[in-house]
């Protein structure tokens, strides 16, 4: 029987013995804390489009309030379509649907609607939202099984800015798409927030709202399905519209800031940089003890500082704690990152003889310092070392990077990686926290019979222990797998040697 009647609350709702139910939920102030899909919108112009492309959004913005309040819904969702998407490659959309949207997301989950949801064995989620924003999200860390929301209209493989029929899944539209979905079949649970929303709870056997509360704090992401490890976009707060025009307003101005350190960085001495990032707003904390330089001149080799990864200005902020320049190996980094490169950094070639004659060749020179994981990852966790550098020196110092930013991310699967440390300088106060961490002592090395991944492990779990991150065994193409939709090889050009010695 159909629901009848102004629906309860949803802490009314029972979720106990719901194991063989279906439950049919709305999205924004539903399933999100938040009524507002206005961030979300933002962030698919930005990531998507661009700086003006989230300008245009902003000015197009208090029309689409005025319509959705004054007018209709539907009118307001209409605008907020139109002038994030029209234009985009679906492809790009789909991209960041799938990379940068779930974070977000999955930060303003609503805990009365997913302790309902989650109880449920069939989960359907009916949103005017675009399918195209919501569906990898809702899928992939939610485990809905069916999404139904506004289609958009495309012409050439591009968004033409509006929408397919029905329109915009609002009211009674809503409640039309449940029974083309659901037929003659009747939910048993239907969930709102708003009085559009009735129409389709109606034809649920039972209907709850969700009441308004800001002050109820977010499912933490280990209650969900699915962890997420991995997301892109370089937007750090969710875009609310006080932070989208913050962050249209200081991207020139944070652009300029971000030259004048990275100048700084690449044309001053090393062991003035230091002060050189403080007096420019950029912080710098050093915690342990780091072992002195190799001495060439009395035959020792270089110490090879095994670092965490979380952006490609690892090694340089090492280099800075450390007071001289340590020379890095890498894989993959742009040409314009290379050529501002305050450090030597040599490109391998992903051969492993090749790449542990060219590692062995640079601890004979000096001091070296390594990423084993391969790519960064922001949240706690640290990705698998790979086990190549522990097989070629026994002389191994642990370090322990973490970074925080306000503004920007400095990292990217999707984008152009060459833009990643002036993103990450155009943070107001960016900080790096460098932590040495004690020798490797010598019966813990392959030297005293411990395996390459015995030593490349422990490593792991030491770091991951000092920065309270959990070790996992992810690797690099885990990761571009899931932002990417590939393996994170890149095919160079043989414009430059693989070897090429690089920077200053």
């Amino acid at each position: 029987m159909a629901v009848s009647g102004f629906p309860s609350s949803v802490e009314k709702c029972s979720s106990i013995g719901r194991e063989k139910h279906t439950v049919v939920a709305d999205m924004d102030g539903t399933l999100l804390r938040g009524r507002s899909s206005f961030p979300y919108f933002a962030l698919v112009a930005f990531e998507a489009g661009g700086i003006l492309r989230l300008l245009f959004l902003l000015l197009a913005s208090p029309i689409a309030g005025l319509l959705y309040y004054l007018v209709s819904e539907s009118a307001g969702i209409q605008v907020l379509i139109f002038a994030s998407f029209v234009g985009l490659r679906l492809t790009d959309i789909e991209s960041v649907a799938r990379a940068v949207l779930p974070k977000f997301y999955a930060s303003d989950l609503h805990p009365e609607s997913w302790r309902v949801f989650s109880s449920c064995g069939k989960r359907c989620v009916l949103t005017a939202n675009p399918r195209i924003m919501v569906e990898a999200f809702l899928k992939d860390f939610l485990a809905a099984d069916l999404v139904v929301g506004t289609e958009i209209a495309t012409y050439k493989g591009r968004a033409t800015g509006l929408v397919r029929d029905p329109g915009v899944l609002v009211g009674n539209k809503k409640a039309d798409a449940l029974l083309k979905a659901f037929g003659e079949t009747q939910p048993e649970i239907g969930l709102g927030d708003r009085q559009t929303d009735i129409p389709f709870m109606a034809l649920c056997k039972e209907g709850y709202l969700v009441p308004s509360k800001p002050e109820a704090k977010a499912v933490t992401c280990d209650k969900l399905p699915k962890p997420i490890i991995f997301h892109d976009g370089r937007l750090v707060q969710k875009p609310i519209p006080l932070m989208a025009l913050l962050v249209i307003l200081w991207t020139p101005i944070g652009f300029f800031l971000a030259c004048l350190r990275i100048a700084a960085g690449a044309l001053l001495p090393m062991s003035t940089v230091y002060y050189a990032f403080w007096a420019l707003g950029v912080r710098v904390i050093v915690k342990g003890t780091p072992p002195p330089a190799a001495k060439k001149s009395t035959g020792q080799t270089g110490v090879l500082f095994v670092c965490s990864h979380r952006t490609l200005l690892d090694p340089i902020f090492l280099s800075v704690a450390l007071g001289r320049p340590i020379p890095t190996v890498t894989y993959s980094v742009s040409r314009l990152s290379e050529i501002i490169s305050p450090i030597k950094t040599v490109r391998l070639s992903r051969d492993r003889a090749t790449d542990a004659s060219t590692i062995k060749k640079l601890l004979q020179e000096g001091d070296l310092a390594m990423c084993p994981e391969g790519t960064t990852c922001r949240e706690p966790f640290l990705l698998r070392f790979s086990a190549l550098f522990a097989e070629l020196t026994d002389e191994l110092v642990p370090v322990a990077m973490v970074n925080r930013m306000s503004m920007f991310h400095g990292t990217t699967a999707r984008g152009w990686k060459g833009m990643d440390p002036f993103y990450f300088f155009m943070n107001p106060c960016p900080a790096y926290e460098v932590t040495f961490l004690n020798k490797l002592p010598m019966e813990l090395t392959c030297g005293s019979g411990k395996s390459s991944h015995e030593v490349a492990n422990y490593i792991q779990r030491v770091i991951a222990a000092t920065l309270s991150y959990e070790s996992t065994r992810f690797t690099r193409k885990d990761k571009y797998r899931a932002l990417a939709g590939n393996d994170g090889t890149v095919v160079e050009k043989p414009f430059i040697s693989p070897n090429k010695v690089m920077g200053c």
